[in-house]
C-alpha cells in the first residue's frame, strides 16, 4: 500500500498568497472602468443661454402688397413740324428742367426766309392792285344810273374790286404760311418739365414729325402698381400709399386713379399713385408698395423670434428650463418685427433669438 505525500506547510501558504494577489490585481483593473460607466451615462447636452421676449399686441396698419413700375405722369413727344432743314443747333441735353416756350433747338431756315420775303411782296403787290380797283369802283357807283357807262362796264369795275380784295386775302395766308413755316425753325418746349431723351443729332437732316426730344411734364413721376383684380374693390382715390423703389428711399404717394379693366392674361389691374418728388426716384424703376386700408389689432414680435424650417414658420416657446418649438402664422410685417396670426398666445414667452441653434426640448438658461 503506497500512501500519497502532503504538501508541506510553507508550499501551501506560498500558493495562497499567489491567489490572493491575482484576485487583488484582476479588481485592481476592473474597478476603474466599473467606476467610469457610471459617469459618461450621466453627461448631459450642454445647456444655451437664451434671452425671452414676450408676444405684445399692437396696433397696425391694415395694408395691400403689390409691386409695380415707376413711370413719368405725362410723357410729351418733341418732333419737328416741318422737314427738309437741316438742325442747327442743340439748347438742352438729357435731364435738363425747362420753361414752356424755352427754346430747344434751332433749324436752318434755308429757303423759308426768302419765301416769306417774297409773300411779303406779293402781299404789296395785291394791296396795291385792290385799292386801286376799289378805287375805280367806287367811282363808277357814281355814274350809275346815268348813261355815262354801260351796265356791263359798271359790272365789271365792281367785280374787279371784289377779285382785289381776295387776291390780298389769299396773299395775308401765304405770307401768314410762310411765317408759320419759318416759326417751326425754332422747337420750343410745349410746358414746364424734364427732358427725358434727346434723339436729335446736329447737323442731322430732319423729316416731318421726326422724334427729337421728350419731356417729362412736370417733372411729376407714377407708380403703376399691379394689383389682383378683386383687390380693386378695396382702393379708390386719396387712399395713402408707401412706395418703396428699388435701391432708392421709401416715398409717400396717394393714389390718383384705379384702372377701369383688367388685364385679362394677368388677371391683374393697374393702379396710378402719384407720387412725391425725390431725387433717388427715376422713371422705370421698379417698386414695392403698401396700400393703406385702415388698422387693426396685431400680436407681435421680432422677427428673430420666428423661425423659417421646412417652408414653415416656428416659434420656441419657454416652458420652464426647456424650450417648446411652436409653429405660428405669421402675417404683417413692420420694420423688425412681424405679426403672428395664430398659434401663439398674447403674453406668451418665447426665445428672442438664436433660434437657427435649438431644437425641441433643449435645456436653456433664460435671461430677460
Amino acid at each position: 500500500m503506497k500512501f500519497r505525500r502532503l504538501p508541506s506547510a510553507p508550499t501551501a501558504l506560498t500558493a495562497a498568497l499567489t491567489l490572493a494577489l491575482a484576485a487583488a490585481f484582476v479588481v485592481a483593473l476592473s474597478g476603474p472602468a466599473g467606476a467610469q460607466t457610471p459617469v459618461a451615462s450621466a453627461a448631459t447636452k450642454p445647456a444655451l443661454t437664451v434671452r425671452q421676449v414676450l408676444a405684445q399686441s399692437s396696433t397696425w396698419p391694415q395694408t395691400l402688397s403689390a409691386t409695380g413700375s415707376i413711370g413719368a405722369w405725362q410723357e410729351v413727344v418733341i418732333g419737328a413740324e416741318i422737314g427738309g432743314q437741316r438742325l442747327a443747333a442743340l439748347m438742352v441735353d438729357v435731364g435738363d428742367r425747362v420753361k414752356k416756350g424755352q427754346l430747344l433747338a434751332r433749324l436752318s431756315p434755308g429757303t423759308l426766309e426768302a419765301d416769306l420775303a417774297a409773300s411779303k411782296a406779293a402781299l404789296l403787290e395785291a394791296e396795291a392792285s385792290a385799292r386801286e380797283a376799289h378805287q375805280t369802283a367806287e367811282r363808277v357807283k357814281t355814274l350809275q344810273g346815268s348813261e355815262a357807262l354801260s351796265p356791263q362796264a359798271i359790272d365789271q369795275a365792281l367785280a374787279a374790286d371784289a377779285a382785289g380784295q381776295a387776291r390780298v386775302a389769299a396773299a395775308r395766308a401765304r405770307l401768314q404760311a410762310d411765317q408759320l413755316r419759318l416759326s417751326y425753325t425754332q422747337i420750343t418746349a410745349p410746358d414746364d418739365g424734364v427732358i427725358n431723351a434727346r434723339l436729335a443729332t446736329p447737323g442731322a437732316l430732319v423729316q416731318p414729325g421726326q422724334e427729337l426730344f421728350r419731356l417729362q411734364r412736370h417733372g411729376r413721376l407714377e407708380w403703376r402698381a399691379e394689383v389682383p383684380g378683386p383687390e380693386l374693390a378695396r382702393l379708390q382715390a386719396g387712399q395713402v400709399v408707401r412706395v418703396q423703389p428699388s435701391g432708392a428711399p421709401a416715398v409717400e404717394g396717394r393714389i390718383r386713379r384705379v384702372a377701369p379693366q383688367i388685364d385679362p392674361q394677368t388677371r391683374n389691374g393697374l393702379v396710378y399713385v402719384d407720387l412725391k418728388a425725390g431725387e433717388a426716384l427715376r422713371a422705370g424703376l421698379f417698386a414695392r408698395g403698401d396700400f393703406i386700408l385702415g388698422e387693426s389689432a396685431a400680436l407681435t414680435l421680432p422677427q428673430s423670434a420666428v423661425l423659417l424650417r421646412d417652408g414653415f414658420s416656428y416659434v420656441f416657446r419657454i416652458d420652464g428650463n426647456r424650450v417648446r418649438q411652436t409653429k405660428v402664422q405669421v402675417g404683417r410685417r413692420e420694420g423688425d418685427r412681424v405679426e403672428v396670426r395664430a398659434g401663439l398666445a398674447a403674453g406668451a414667452a418665447v426665445v428672442e433669438s438664436g433660434v437657427g441653434f435649438l431644437a425641441d426640448g433643449d435645456t436653456v438658461r433664460v435671461t430677460k
